[in-house]
């Protein structure tokens, strides 16, 4: 038995933020907090990343009142089912979940899976298939991706900071940016390299364009115009073909709109979470 770390900031309705592949749940910066003024934010570290290292212990401490949520060794505990019904089994409550890049496809999945579990959904930076297929061209090439997985073979780390070029690339503030994105990936802690390495499969093999019409939860697109490795006609895509979603292009963001631009992004989400049943 290993653990998944939650951190909990704020009181009030549940708001859980999913992180992106090779992050964790510290990587989402100051919105938390700015956030956690409205909501109960719970920031998870999935499993293999931040401080929800397998076989680790419970001695480990991030930011906020920290919460330690067991899970089981599943035969796969990294697959994307797997992830996402061991995080259905330890949030019972009905709660709005907010994913970035991997983590909105997590959450699409869970929606999808466990609808009965998922009240709202804010999808960042993401999409309902990562990698070009035919009659999918807003997406990244297939042999990018397979050239990031031979590369963790060889220098993870090297790897992991290629992948943070990329999702700043083009943004406004864009060094100060990749600095700040530098210095809070390890702050946790080195991922777990099977981790990494599912989390790539996850987003080559993932597709969830033909379910979107079914996942009827109210639901906030959020994207970058300047994204390169979610493009803007992706989250147009998104949130034409939810039956109940809006979209909010971030003028001048990149792959990390709440870095980015901070304030945009908390009014943006606080405006949907606060409004969407109306």
């Amino acid at each position: 038995m290993t653990a998944m770390h939650v951190d909990s900031y704020g009181s009030g309705a549940p708001l859980l933020l999913i992180h992106g592949w090779g992050m964790h749940g510290g990587m989402w910066g100051g919105v938390v907090e700015q956030l956690a003024e409205h909501f109960r934010v719970l920031a998870v570290d999935l499993p293999g990343h931040g401080y929800s290292k397998l076989g680790k212990g419970e001695g480990e401490r991030g930011k906020g009142q920290e919460q330690v949520l067991p899970f089981s060794l599943l035969p796969s505990p990294f697959s994307m089912d797997a992830i996402v019904d061991e995080l259905a089994a330890q949030f019972g409550e009905p709660l709005a979940v907010c994913g970035w890049s991997l983590g909105g496809q997590i959450a699409l999945r869970w929606a999808m899976r466990h609808p009965q579990q998922i009240s709202r959904l804010a999808l960042v930076a993401s999409t309902p298939c990562f990698v070009r297929r035919p009659g999918w061209e807003c997406a990244l090439a297939a042999e990018i991706l397979a050239e990031f997985a031979a590369a963790l073979q060889q220098d993870y780390a090297l790897t992991l900071r290629r992948f943070l070029a990329l999702q700043v690339r083009g943004s406004e503030r864009e060094r100060e940016l990749l600095a700040a994105l530098r210095s809070a990936l390890m702050s946790r802690g080195e991922p777990d390299l099977g981790a990494l390495q599912a989390g790539l499969d996850i987003l080559r093999d993932c597709d969830l364009r033909g379910a979107l019409p079914d996942i009827v939860q109210p639901a906030l697109v959020v994207g970058g115009d300047r994204d390169k490795l979610t493009p803007p006609q992706a989250s147009h895509y998104l949130a034409a073909q939810l039956p109940n979603a809006q979209l909010a292009l971030i003028e001048g963001a990149a792959h990390a709109p709440f870095l980015s631009h901070p304030e945009i992004f908390v009014e943006c989400v606080c405006d949907f979470l606060k409004n969407a049943n109306k």
